[in-house]
């Protein structure tokens, strides 16, 4: 992947797969990756309803537990 999709959605899906297939081991490495700021994306995410579970190691819905 040479850049990160814009759309939410897809973003969110793409994020989340590099980390799951250890591309990158954290968010910070995979931002630094794609000359990104980690709160850019975390802050983008949010507004379409997503957020970042540290624990877990991805985005998810809003609310989801």
């Amino acid at each position: 992947m040479e850049y990160l999709p814009k759309d939410p959605g897809i973003l969110v899906s793409a994020v989340n797969m590099l980390l799951r297939d250890e591309e990158f081991d954290t968010l910070e490495s995979l931002c630094f990756h794609f000359n990104k700021e980690p709160e850019e994306i975390k802050s983008y995410l949010l507004e379409h309803d997503f957020v970042y579970d540290e624990e877990q190691k991805q985005f998810r819905p809003v609310g989801y537990k």
